[in-house]
């Protein structure tokens, strides 16, 4: 009840929109043929831009699990009205356009707003998955049954501005490398802010935030920098390893002159006199951990 409740209220502003655009257009302020220029930012600039934020998720397996589940839905639920409208043809005396009005419902300017509004917009993913089955069909079934013709039009499929966001939508998340969750545990780890984090990487504040809010990626130069300030290894920072161990050090002469000068000693040792260097590192590191004890 309280969802059909919630979803009166946004098509009740659906309406109310409607309603002031009528208004506008009755007090002069903007002419009927004006409303296509509005159509067309809608069409191709506004939905494409949310159906493309839609697929900015991390795909979880209940994320991967909803997919396939909306894809499902939308074949079934086309089967069903493909059925349907069968069956009612010759009852009702339905025409090729009334049938394919009854199968095929505007799934995308409609309805994407809609659940956005009422479930947020990480479900507006689960309607970009239904609309891809849609348009197929549209273009391919819905197309021939109201031409009457066995040609099918997949160019207009791959062409059509809702698949290519989704398919943008995707590519732009392939291109995610940087796991903002691993970034994000170095930094507390270290114990510092993420203004420290970012004079110490040597970026902006604003850059750094959005690299840890995982609204943009930063460069492999970058990454190799976070890595180092943050004493651990690309590989993890982008999620092909496990292991935080760092796999490089870098050490700057002017932050610890004294550790600089004895990295540039050890170069000139063998493998035996590095051997014996290390376990007295290592035992003398021992003493100190007791004597603080």
């Amino acid at each position: 009840m309280q969802i059909s409740l919630l979803l009166m209220e946004e098509i009740a502003k659906l309406f109310a929109i409607m309603l002031m655009g009528y208004a506008v257009v009755k007090a002069g302020l903007m002419k009927s043929s004006e409303s296509k220029s509005i159509s067309v930012v809608m069409v191709y600039l506004v939905i494409p831009c949310v159906i493309i934020d839609a697929f900015q998720v991390d795909y979880t397996p209940d994320v991967k699990k909803g997919l396939l589940l909306a894809c499902a839905a939308a074949v079934l639920v086309h089967v069903l009205f493909l059925i349907l409208t069968t069956i009612l043809k010759q009852v009702l005396r339905l025409d090729t356009i009334e049938r394919a009005t009854v199968i095929y419902s505007n799934a995308g300017i409609l309805v994407i707003p809609l659940v956005q509004d009422l479930l947020g917009k990480e479900y507006v993913i689960y309607s970009s998955a239904y609309i891809t089955v849609q348009l197929v069909l549209i273009w391919t079934h819905c197309k021939n049954m109201i031409c009457e013709e066995d040609r099918l039009e997949w160019k207009k499929v791959f062409l059509n501005v809702n698949i290519i966001s989704i398919i943008v939508g995707v590519s732009v998340k392939a291109m995610d490398i940087l796991d903002k969750e691993r970034l994000k545990e170095c930094r507390l780890k270290l114990g510092i802010t993420k203004q420290e984090a970012a004079k110490r990487i040597q970026i902006s504040q604003p850059a750094y935030l959005r690299y840890e809010a995982g609204s943009r990626n930063p460069s492999i130069q970058i990454i190799s920098k976070m890595a180092e300030v943050f004493s651990t290894s690309t590989d993890y920072l982008i999620g092909k390893s496990a292991d935080s161990s760092p796999n490089r050090l870098v050490v700057e002469q002017s932050d610890t002159p004294a550790l600089f000068s004895l990295v540039e000693t050890c170069k000139t040792l063998n493998a035996a006199q590095l051997m014996r260097l290390t376990a007295y590192a290592k035992a003398l590191s021992n003493v100190t951990s007791d004597s603080e004890k």
